[in-house]
């Protein structure tokens, strides 16, 4: 039986939420990685930075877009132990300026993908994948790269069944 793998980078406090700000108390991300893992089963590890981004959610924009324009590689606390026992590895993450948060660019390039299935699932308000899958590709020489998995943030809370189904044909 393969061994599943959930990681995640998730913004809780204030988002932005259907035209406006809202405060959340976890974030949307976390919520699929949940129904995720209720779904398949797995290990959830949820990606933190060192440096916390701003609890201003323009501000955390304008951090977040910095950091891509740089390429930057923020600090996270720590890693998954035993990455390389697991067979399938979802990867989630809210679409900030069109890819992953660059912490998740932290977290990926440290591993060798090479034999893994790379399940990727994200967060947006309408902006779908952007470009994180072809980001992934690049990231994870040797996965096989599933296609995506698009959730409305304003939707993640209600969108169990169509994470469960989606995530019961991916594996």
């Amino acid at each position: 039986m393969a061994k599943i793998l959930i990681v995640y980078y998730s913004r809780k406090g204030e988002n932005y939420w259907n035209g406006g700000l809202k405060n959340i108390s976890k974030g949307n991300t976390e919520r699929v990685a949940e129904f995720i893992q209720e779904t398949v089963g797995g290990d959830l590890f949820e990606v933190d930075t060192v440096k916390p981004y701003s609890e201003s959610y323009m501000t955390c924009i304008e951090e977040a877009k910095a950091e891509l324009r740089t390429d930057a590689r923020p600090e996270i606390k720590s890693y998954p132990e035993n990455f390389g026992d697991y067979d399938i590895i979802f990867v989630g993450y809210p679409n900030w300026w069109g890819t992953m948060p660059m912490c998740m660019f932290t977290l990926l390039e440290k591993y060798d993908f090479y034999g893994k299935t790379v399940i990727p699932f994200c967060t947006n308000e309408g902006s779908g994948m952007g470009s994180s899958e072809r980001d992934l590709k690049k990231i994870c020489k040797g996965a096989v790269l599933k296609k995506g998995l698009s959730v409305r943030g304003c939707e993640a809370e209600n969108s169990k069944n169509k994470v469960a189904d989606w995530a019961e044909k991916n594996i």
